[in-house]
């Protein structure tokens, strides 16, 4: 899910400089839909990795 935050956000910065200014508005706002997502599937998998009681 990172890399497609990452990539979504490589071609807004792309469609930026080139005057699209329409594409880079929406593929920058999936990339921050999906880098949030991760954060909290991130910190979601944390949580239930500590309560189970395994090392990272």
């Amino acid at each position: 899910m990172l890399y497609w935050a990452l990539l979504f956000f490589v071609v807004a910065i792309i469609a930026g400089v080139f005057g699209f200014g329409g594409i880079a508005s929406a593929s920058a706002g999936i990339a921050q839909v999906l880098f949030v997502l991760f954060l909290i599937l991130f910190v979601v998998a944390m949580v239930a990795r500590a309560l189970r009681g395994r090392t990272p």
